[in-house]
């Protein structure tokens, strides 16, 4: 049993390392140790190992439960970007939905209805891929390159975050839109896709084919994750250089607690955080938790809903919505 025992607290102790490890993301970009970034993607099965150790030595009385337990508090942030519970109040005043179409839904013809119905100031669409989600009374930004922006509100100044590498896709669109005669700068946000397959990360019983499949994957995530390191830049500089508030949406193909999430919310609020309840898994092809689309604001909007609509399934994606309050004069 004491062999047991210290099995489990060597194991214990390497799942606190590894969870550790996803918090220096904010710290350390992929182009220097792309690792980090990769811990964030098994982020909630190491959460989830972590609880049950911890449960385990409280249950064995063992003193270390306690050093676990504190430990465990540095991730109290980093689990509520996954899943969370919060109760804001206001008045809505601005609606946003954000929505990766999939490829502007393969043809799916229930997406311009159901946008329609939405009835949104502002929607920002991923994956357009030139559909003509035109409706009456709303004004379109489309220049290509997947993304769309509709809104019922009249658009200042539009423009495309340009990489200028063929390299690197488009990673943002940005319309500056007056509502209720003040300025917001939104910024359509989609990161470089990693073009998986289900039988890519589909494990069988032969361990040479998951091996090599295991592989593939790490191949295709770490130059992926140096590209999104190069958008984030440019991204960034949109930010920071706007003279109105921002919102901040899209697919960023980054989970919580990535290199991308630290950086393009530096500065924001994750609006999930401050008014999300239960999951905010929006990704729904794998079955695995997978939140990849974001809403980020400026401090001076208060977003006072958030939701993960799961009552449609005509995307891989689940639209997410985000009711604000206006920002206090």
């Amino acid at each position: 049993m004491k062999v047991f025992r210290l099995i489990l607290f060597i194991l214990h102790l390497g799942i606190l390392f590894l969870l550790l490890g996803t918090l220096l993301n904010a710290y350390v970009p992929p182009k220097v140790f792309p690792w980090f970034n990769l811990l964030s993607l098994g982020f909630p099965v190491l959460m989830i190992l972590y609880i049950l150790l911890t449960i385990f030595w409280v249950f064995s009385w063992k003193k270390r439960a306690f050093v676990f337990m504190l430990a465990g508090l540095a991730f109290i942030n980093p689990v509520k970007r996954w899943v969370n519970y919060s109760d804001r109040k206001g008045n809505a005043e601005i609606k946003v939905v954000s929505f990766n179409t999939r490829a502007g839904g393969r043809g799916n013809k229930e997406i311009r209805p159901y946008l329609r119905s939405q009835d949104a100031d502002v929607i920002l669409l991923q994956e357009d891929a030139g559909n003509d989600y035109q409706f009456e009374g709303y004004k379109k930004v489309n220049p290509g390159g997947g993304l769309t922006i509709l809104t019922k509100h009249k658009i200042i100044k539009q423009q495309i975050i340009d990489p200028q590498d063929e390299n690197i896709r488009i990673p943002g669109l940005q319309a500056d839109i007056e509502i209720n005669g003040r300025v917001y700068r939104f910024i359509d946000v989609y990161l470089n896709p990693f073009r998986f397959d289900k039988d890519m990360v589909r494990l069988n019983g032969d361990t040479d084919t998951n091996e090599q499949k295991a592989k593939d994957v790490v191949k295709k995530l770490i130059p992926t994750f140096k590209k999104h390191q190069e958008q984030t830049v440019l991204i960034r500089q949109v930010i920071e250089n706007s003279p109105y508030p921002v919102v901040l949406a899209g697919d960023f193909n980054s989970v919580p607690n990535s290199y991308e999430y630290y950086h393009l919310s530096d500065g924001l609020e994750d609006t999930f955080l401050t008014a999300g309840k239960g999951s905010a898994t929006s990704f729904h092809d794998y079955k695995f938790p997978i939140r990849i689309d974001y809403v980020f604001s400026s401090k001076s909007l208060k977003a006072i809903s958030y939701e993960v609509d799961r009552s449609v399934s005509i995307s891989d994606h689940y639209p997410v919505i985000v009711k604000f309050s206006a920002e206090s004069k």
